[in-house]
């Protein structure tokens, strides 16, 4: 069998509508990178304000325990609740 060669001319180039469509496709999806960037970097920021957060509740914990013992604290009244056993 011969092998057949094609001599017809290929395209160079999509047709500007193509490209106009592959450019929009592409800028959508560089916006959505973004801000899911922006998100994480939010989200690094806001995880780091609530360790911080969380480390001074954890030091006031230990002040509160160290003046009233073990106990349970009603955050609404302030009404310390004592376990049965203490």
């Amino acid at each position: 069998m011969a092998k057949t060669i094609d001599l017809a001319a290929k395209p160079e180039k999509i047709t500007d509508e193509q490209l106009k469509e592959v450019q929009q496709i592409i800028s959508i999806s560089n916006q959505i990178k973004l801000e899911i960037g922006n998100a994480e970097t939010r989200k690094h920021a806001l995880l780091h304000e609530l360790d911080i957060v969380n480390k001074k509740m954890s030091e006031l914990n230990a002040k509160l325990e160290e003046e009233y013992g073990k106990m349970d604290v009603d955050i609404q009244t302030g009404t310390i609740t004592y376990a049965k056993n203490e």
